[in-house]
C-alpha cells in the first residue's frame, strides 16, 4: 500500500538523490566536480534517483519491490565509487590541485543508502505480515 512507512523511506531516498544534482560533489583550488561534468555520473544519478520513485508503486509485488530497492542501493555505490575515481584523476592535473575537500554532494548517496535500507526492512515487516494472516485463515 502507498501509505507505508517504505514510501516515505523510498520518497526521503529519492530527493537525496536528487540532491546530487543541486550540489558540487568536490571542490579543490580552482574548480569543482559536478555531476554534469561527466556523462558517466550523469547517468548513473538520474537511474539512482529514479529507481525509488518507481519502486514506490509497485507495493502490489513485495519481492520485486525489494529487488528494485536493492538495484538502488548498487546504483548509489556505483555513484559514490565514480566519485571516489574522479576525485582519485585529478593529480593528473597539470599543475594538480593542493587540497579538496568533499562537499555536500557527495554524502548525499550515503544518506539515500541508509533511507533504501529502511524501506527494505519495511517491506519485509510487511511481507512477514501478510505471510502470517494468510496462516490464520
Amino acid at each position: 500500500m502507498i501509505q507505508r512507512k517504505q514510501t516515505l523511506w523510498l520518497l526521503l531516498a529519492a530527493l537525496f538523490s536528487a540532491g546530487v544534482f543541486y550540489f558540487d560533489l568536490y571542490r579543490y583550488t580552482g574548480g569543482a566536480i559536478k555531476v554534469y561534468d561527466h556523462y558517466p555520473s550523469l547517468l548513473i544519478a538520474l537511474v539512482m534517483t529514479i529507481l525509488p520513485l518507481i519502486d514506490i508503486f509497485m507495493f502490489r509485488n513485495r519481492k520485486r519491490q525489494s529487488g528494485v530497492a536493492f538495484g538502488g542501493i548498487i546504483a548509489d555505490i556505483g555513484f559514490i565509487s565514480v566519485v571516489l575515481m574522479r576525485e582519485g584523476n585529478l593529480s593528473k592535473l597539470t599543475p594538480p590541485p593542493v587540497g579538496g575537500t568533499y562537499w555536500i554532494g557527495a554524502v548525499l548517496p550515503v544518506i539515500s543508502i541508509i533511507f533504501l535500507i529502511l524501506a527494505i526492512s519495511g517491506m519485509r515487516k510487511d511481507e512477514k505480515l501478510v505471510r502470517s494472516a494468510d496462516r490464520l485463515r
